[in-house]
């Protein structure tokens, strides 16, 4: 299993509608691709949020091809869509990780 980590750093000015976007346009966008089984939304502790909160997002794919399949045909467009929205208002940083049993 892998986890394909997304974590964000949002302006104060959109937080909240940033948050709900997320949980009901953007989310579910994703998973329907069928790369991903779910996803965990996290918010970040203990950390300086002067500028805004920051929160990652963990979406579980069954295998490294599953996230491959997502990067190739869906990511480009699916994070032009946050930066139309968003703008320069937030910034991303990503990581695949594998689950170690």
């Amino acid at each position: 299993m892998m986890i394909y980590n997304v974590t964000i750093k949002v302006d104060h000015s959109i937080a909240k509608k940033w948050i709900d976007w997320l949980k009901n346009e953007h989310i579910p966008e994703v998973i329907a691709t069928g790369c991903f089984t779910h996803a965990t939304v996290l918010r970040l502790l203990e950390i300086d949020d002067t500028e805004g909160p920051t929160f990652a997002v963990q979406y579980h794919a069954e295998s490294k091809s599953f996230y491959n399949r997502y990067i190739a045909k869906f990511s480009d467009n699916l994070r032009q869509k946050g930066l139309d929205k968003w703008g320069n208002k937030f910034i991303a940083f990503r990581s695949i990780m594998e689950i170690v049993d």
